[in-house]
């Protein structure tokens, strides 16, 4: 009789312990179920404040793609380095700006993720008045060599410069040393 008295009580332990366990187990999944119900909602106001997907994504896209196709093509290739310098000496003419080629460098090529490119470097020195030298600049960042960028620039104001004759103290005499990069595609191979 005591065993089975002691067996008695040892199961009701045993079931108030498995109740016990498996009820805070049950509270516990409650409030984890309230938190999470909430993080459901609030989500649920972001997402609808989401814009939605533009009905002709697909067009745009094509479109984009389409542009992407021509402007890379509309890249010049092919650039001849002496019809270049050439091109710099006649627009530096026009502007009568003296314009001396210092130091050229020979075609690189640079990549930037997929896509590849070549890069002729040049320095040139102009001298003129202010006016002129700025309109060559100008001339130069729009004119024919659309890929012409000034990747540095440095202003001096000498004295006076040999076979330049000052206009007036508000159009003085200025020398610039140029650092100039254009680009092009780069040569197919076949």
């Amino acid at each position: 009789m005591k065993a089975k008295s002691l067996l008695i009580i040892v199961l009701v332990v045993a079931l108030l312990a498995g109740y016990y366990w498996l009820g805070t187990d049950y509270l516990r999944q409650r409030r984890d179920n309230r938190g999470l119900t909430a993080q459901i909602a609030d989500n649920s106001v972001i997402l609808s404040q989401l814009p939605k997907y533009p009905a002709d994504l697909k067009e745009q896209q094509a479109a984009a793609q389409a542009g992407l196709d021509t402007a890379r093509k509309s890249f010049p290739q092919n650039l001849n380095s002496t019809r270049i310098i050439n091109t710099i000496l006649e627009i530096a003419g026009e502007m009568e700006v003296k314009a001396v080629p210092l130091v050229t460098q020979p075609w690189t090529s640079m990549s930037t993720g997929e896509f590849s490119y070549s890069v002729f470097r040049l320095n040139v020195m102009a001298s003129g008045t202010y006016t002129r030298v700025s309109g060559f600049l100008e001339r130069l960042e729009t004119g024919e060599l659309e890929t012409l960028v000034v990747e540095n620039i440095s202003v001096d104001r000498p004295g006076s410069l040999p076979g330049i004759n000052e206009v007036s103290e508000a159009d003085p005499i200025i020398s610039a040393d140029l650092d100039l990069a254009i680009y092009s595609r780069p040569p197919t191979t076949d």
